[in-house]
This record gives structure tokens, sequence and C-alpha cells, in this order.
């Protein structure tokens, strides 16, 4: 375990990134205690830029603070890629687990249903699965949730068509042990280290597709993410860069540093990178 610390630590860049993104979660979670009013608070005239008295980040196109909503959509853009990615893992790792390790018919089954979801253009079905769920940030969690497990499914069930062959699970059928227990046991312990980082991958992965929902207008109304900061400014992108620019490197921050945590994941759990 310690190893695996060190090699994930081991170049400057992890650092720098897992830095980032600790303080960008920091910062979500307490911006009630940052900041006393709200994201939807009216604070002065519309497009005031960063630097103006009180405005750090400067105003939007409505007169509100762009620190105030870069900090609260921050809560709801992560809460958002958290969520969907959990939702996925778990949805994923139930229907390769049992592919993988009933096989068969049963696998075949479950890989016909894996399939038809990749081949529908997954952000069309989410934008029809939002829409017809009423845009919300329940029905965002469930659509992104929807259209990513298949490619945890896929790992998940090469992993335990690799690991359901091998000696201990063996030792285990021989004890009697049950299928339900040998998978929850005995395999899916084994099998953690690709799904961490798929998982990991796919938070950055639901973060942007939100914020590209926000920005067509399908996001949840009553809250504010950096997708939606970017859609409710983009008619004043050419006059005030920030108002667009602003929540668009949040997003960007965020994203790159969970691809390098993910890169970083898969080179201290794999064993051949190890060595």
């Amino acid at each position: 375990m310690m190893r695996s610390v060190r090699l994930f630590f081991a170049k400057p860049a992890t650092i720098v990134a897992f830095a980032v993104f600790v303080a960008i979660v920091v910062i979500a979670l307490a911006a009630p205690l940052l900041f006393a009013r709200g994201p939807f608070t009216i604070v002065g005239m519309p497009l005031l830029p960063p630097g103006a008295p009180g405005l750090l980040a400067g105003s939007d196109v409505l007169g509100r603070d762009m620190a105030v909503g870069l900090a609260y959509g921050a809560r709801i853009s992560l809460l958002v890629g958290i969520a969907s990615s959990i939702g996925a893992v778990g949805i994923g790792i139930l229907f390769g687990a049992v592919a993988g390790y009933y096989g068969g018919l049963v696998d075949e089954l479950l890989m016909r249903v894996t399939e038809f979801f990749q081949i529908i253009p997954s952000f069309v079905l989410l934008m029809v699965l939002v829409a017809f769920l009423q845009p919300s940030l329940g029905a965002t969690v469930i659509g992104i949730a929807l259209v990513s497990w298949p490619q945890v499914a896929r790992v998940v069930r090469g992993e335990f068509l690799s690991l359901k062959a091998r000696e201990f699970v063996q030792a285990a059928r021989t004890l009697g042990m049950r299928d339900s227990r040998i998978i929850l046991t005995q395999i899916l312990p084994n099998a953690l280290p690709p799904i961490l980082v798929v998982g990991s991958m796919m938070v950055g992965s639901a973060i942007l597709t939100e914020s590209a929902l926000s920005f067509l207008g399908l996001g949840d109304p009553n809250l504010l993410s950096w997708g939606s900061m970017i859609g409710g400014s983009r008619s004043a992108m050419w006059v005030a860069w920030w108002t667009t620019v602003l929540p668009g490197l949040a997003i960007m921050a965020t994203v790159l540093s969970l691809n390098f945590i993910s890169d970083r994941l898969n080179d201290a759990l794999n064993p051949r990178r190890q060595r």
C-alpha cells in the first residue's frame, strides 16, 4: 500500500494536480462559509471587470458576483461528476461481474444489452433522457450514469474472465462458498485497481458532459454550475471575456487534474508498472 502511495506521488506534476483538485473540493465545500450571499444575488452593475470594488472576479450579465458563482458552481459540477460516476460504476460492476463470472448465455445477453447502449450516440441519448425526466440535478446524474456504465462493464467483465480461473477462486469454490460471496470477497477486490482508474477518469468526463448539458439549457434551472455560467454568458463573451473564460478555466483545471490523477493511479496500482 505504501509503495503504491509513493509511486502515486513520485512525479511533481501529480502532486500539483492533486493539490489543485483538493483546493477545488475545499472551495466547493466551504462556499457557504466563504461567501455570505448566494450565487443568484445581484450585487452590482452587469459586466463589471475583475478587480472592481468588492468583485474579485467581476460580475456576470445579470450583475451577480462571478467569484461566488465559481465557488457554488464547483459544488454542483463536482456533485454531478462524482455522483454520476458512482452510479455508472455501480451499474457497470453489476453487469460486468455477472457476465464475466457466469459466462455463456448470461454473458451473451448482458453484453448485447451493453452494446445496445454503446451503439447509440451517448450525448443524444443523454439529452433525450434529461428532457424526458425534466431538467434537474437528479435527471442529469441519472442520465450521465445511464450512458456511461458500458465502459465500466467491459473492464469489469474482462477482469472477471481473467480472475475466475485463478487458484484462489477455485479454492473458494472447493470450500463451498456461494457465488455471491466469491464475487464480492474474492474476485471484486482483485479487480478494483482498473475500476478505480476508470471511475476517476469518468468524473472528469461527467463534469464536461454536465457542462455541455447546462450550456444547452438542459441543466437544473434552479442551480448554478460552471456550464450554466458559460451558457448564460455566451452572448457577452466578446465584450466580457471573464464571464466565460473563468468558468471554462475552472472546468479545464478540474478535468486536467483528474486526468493526471487517474494516469498516476494506473501506474501506482498496476503491478507491471510498479516493477
